[in-house]
């Protein structure tokens, strides 16, 4: 496949300036389709993943459950007791919050799920206010007592986007006795070669991160000292890893093939399926997400179309046409970078940049005509 025209694209949105880097790679079951990168971004360049963490870490889940050590539906509590000390912010009265018990225990499957009552205070105006008036830290910040901040619905009752996957993060380290870093070493990159990918990047990785810009009202890139912290409290299973687009690719190949990859199975072909069918079980999506912190992130406005969440994914339930498939597979991460997984065309793709505020306009633009590019040339081959 040539994939010329997103060569073009790439070098297009970093020479009018509208991007700072990008790099992106589409692969098949077989093997890799295009990597390209342009601008300040080369094929080797580091990422922050930030929430693309999230589906290498409910990976590490989902083995644990098919080796019986974990069951979806046991309490949060049963694994990581802290969790069972969380409390709901029931409101305000004047500034101090109320509080109360949960009506129901929050499940492993919830967890996947964001169903689990957790929140981001980027993301949920209550929260942030709970944290500006408790003087409590928050997540991005590196402090593991972020955390235990209180959840912001009663488990199962809507889809909120949280903390919900570190504290999932907790339980893959309770269970199996090592650090979430090391099980992921260990159990998923090492198997699928992601040899850069790190919770701790080394000088040499830092050395080819690509710079966080941020998007000034004008439209201007300018340099910010918004990032993550360089020596967090805990593996954040939410955000806190860093790696190449060349080994997410990977990661998404093996999802592709069902949980293998040239030889090697991180996940049982019924693992993935169970994993990628909707797991919402009536709790509603969001039609849109309004930032309490501008500066993290810009509206987020869901497609006017059948979603659900399956295990630790995003998922369309139709087909979009002339994109992806019904069933397919997705989520991005807070500096701008997206991937998905199309299982029924057999192929997937990662696009990225380090740019804030999250879902940037030019960003998504320029994802929409690459996932366009990618499906024409995908049926030009055909």
């Amino acid at each position: 496949m040539g994939f010329e025209r997103i060569d073009d694209l790439l070098s297009e949105v970093t020479a009018d300036g509208s991007l700072h880097g990008v790099a992106a790679t589409v692969v098949g079951r077989d093997g890799v389709l295009y990597e390209g990168a342009a601008g300040d971004a080369k094929p080797g360049t580091m990422f922050r993943n930030a929430s693309m963490t999230k589906a290498v870490a409910t990976t590490a889940a989902l083995q644990l459950v098919e080796q019986g050590r974990v069951d979806l539906d046991a309490t949060v509590a049963s694994l990581v007791p802290e969790f069972g000390e969380l409390q709901v912010i029931d409101g305000f009265q004047g500034n101090e919050p109320v509080l109360r018990a949960p009506r129901a225990q929050a499940t492993v499957r919830q967890l996947m799920t964001h169903t689990a009552g957790c929140g981001y205070h980027f993301l949920n105006g209550e929260l942030l206010a709970y944290c500006e008036g408790q003087n409590f830290p928050n997540p991005l910040e590196g402090a593991k007592k972020s955390l235990s901040a209180p959840l912001v619905h009663d488990p199962g009752t809507v889809w909120e986007y949280g903390v919900s996957t570190d504290w999932l993060g907790m339980v893959v380290e309770a269970v199996s006795g090592q650090t979430l870093a090391d099980y992921l070493a260990e159990h998923v990159y090492r198997p699928l070669g992601m040899t850069d990918s790190t919770f701790a990047p080394t000088d040499e990785q830092r050395a080819r991160l690509l710079p966080v810009r941020f998007r000034a009202p004008d439209g201007s890139l300018v340099a910010t000292d918004l990032d993550l912290p360089a020596a967090p409290e805990w593996d954040a299973a939410g955000h806190g890893s860093y790696g190449t687009v060349a080994d997410y690719g990977r990661f998404v190949r093996a999802w592709l093939n069902g949980g293998e990859l040239d030889g090697t199975r991180i996940l049982k072909e019924e693992t993935v399926e169970l994993a990628l069918r909707d797991h919402l079980d009536g709790a509603p999506l969001p039609k849109k997400m309004e930032p309490a912190i501008p500066e993290l992130s810009n509206p987020v406005e869901l497609l006017d179309v059948p979603q659900g969440w399956g295990l630790g994914f995003h998922l369309y339930l139709i087909d979009l046409p002339g994109m992806r498939s019904a069933g397919s597979a997705d989520w991005s991460g807070l500096f701008n970078s997206f991937f998905w997984i199309d299982r029924k065309a057999g192929i997937g793709a990662v696009i990225a940049t380090q740019l804030l505020p999250f879902f940037d306009g030019k960003m998504v633009e320029t994802i929409l005509r690459f996932e366009a590019a990618v499906y024409a040339e995908l049926g030009a081959a055909v």
